[in-house]
């Protein structure tokens, strides 16, 4: 297990209003409070697995080396320079956005995100020790690899990660959000709502929309484009922080959470990647070489998440 420089200091609760999805929320700790770092439980699986239960998340400061995450990042730019995406004007690292650039998906582009650079991160070993560790047993990770350049504007509504991936393991498979660089507040940092995951009361939220499954409903991914109205309806508090290349956020599928409105000048790079025991049963839609992914989700107009709710009475 490599060892961790300590963690940074933390942000101050000060009230300041962030854009989180399509609602203003303050940084006050009622509305939006602040993630807690388990570097201090690295090489105690038990522990880690307790505060997993009990947070719904593992924040992970330093995990990954900062040349493996620098690594993937110019790859990321490089290839959206290609494009015409990026400011050249500044330096390529910084990620500055061209004029009239907008946010790009780029997952399943396997030319950049199978890549030396990209995979070197993406499977870096240091992911493969932490999860044989916390499971007790051999890890593996999905072909498919999620990447996004989140632009200026872009906020992520609040979901469940299991409506797009439920077909395997649910119980043990994680999502390691993984910024590719400094994300400030207001470069757009992902937020969880604590508690959603194992509260009593959101537990006929996860017996209906948590086990929708876009391609087979053709739901509205998202559970609500409003945050507090999930906190204030169903209990919880929602968590966001600052993040450095090399952190990683690691959660379930049944943990809420969205992004909050990147307002910056600067894309936002974030992978996504998923990782769950060898032994376990996997989505079929997310392995091999040439991955299937989401084969039937947008292809029509999606039944809109107000009548899907009605009808799961959420």
């Amino acid at each position: 297990m490599p060892q961790l420089a300590p963690s940074p200091a933390p942000l101050a609760l000060d009230g300041r209003a962030l854009r989180l999805a399509r609602r203003d929320v303050r940084l006050d700790g009622e509305e939006l409070g602040l993630l807690r770092d388990a570097n201090e439980l690295l090489g105690n699986p038990a522990a880690l697995r307790a505060r997993m239960e009990e947070d719904g998340y593992l924040l992970l400061r330093n995990l990954l080396p900062l040349e493996q995450v620098l690594g993937a990042r110019r790859a990321v730019l490089a290839y959206m320079d290609q494009q015409g995406q990026v400011d050249r004007d500044h330096d390529l690292m910084d990620g500055r956005r061209a004029k009239d650039a907008k946010g790009l998906y780029l997952g399943g582009r396997k030319e950049l995100t199978h890549g030396p650079e990209f995979l070197a991160m993406a499977e870096s070993p240091a992911y493969f020790d932490f999860f044989q560790s916390f499971f007790g047993e051999a890890a593996m990770t999905f072909g498919y690899k999620w990447l996004r350049a989140v632009g200026d504007g872009d906020a992520t509504s609040p979901h469940y990660d299991v409506v797009y991936m439920g077909r395997g393991t649910t119980s043990r498979l994680y999502t390691c959000w993984t910024p590719l660089g400094e994300i400030g507040l207001h470069d757009g940092p992902l937020a969880v709502l604590q508690g959603s995951h194992n509260l009593p009361a959101y537990q006929r939220i996860r017996e209906t929309y948590g086990r929708a499954d876009v391609d087979r409903d053709n739901i509205e991914s998202f559970f609500s484009h409003d945050p507090l109205e999930i906190s204030a309806r169903y209990g919880g508090r929602w968590l966001t922080a600052e993040f450095h290349p090399g952190d990683v956020l690691i959660f379930g599928m049944f943990l809420m959470h969205g992004a909050i409105r990147n307002e910056s000048n600067r894309f936002r790079l974030s992978a996504d990647l998923r990782f769950q025991p060898v032994a376990e049963p996997v989505d079929e839609r997310w392995i091999g070489d040439s991955p299937l992914a989401n084969y039937g989700w947008r292809k029509t107009p999606a039944v809109p998440l107000e009548v899907s709710r009605k009808e799961w009475q959420v």
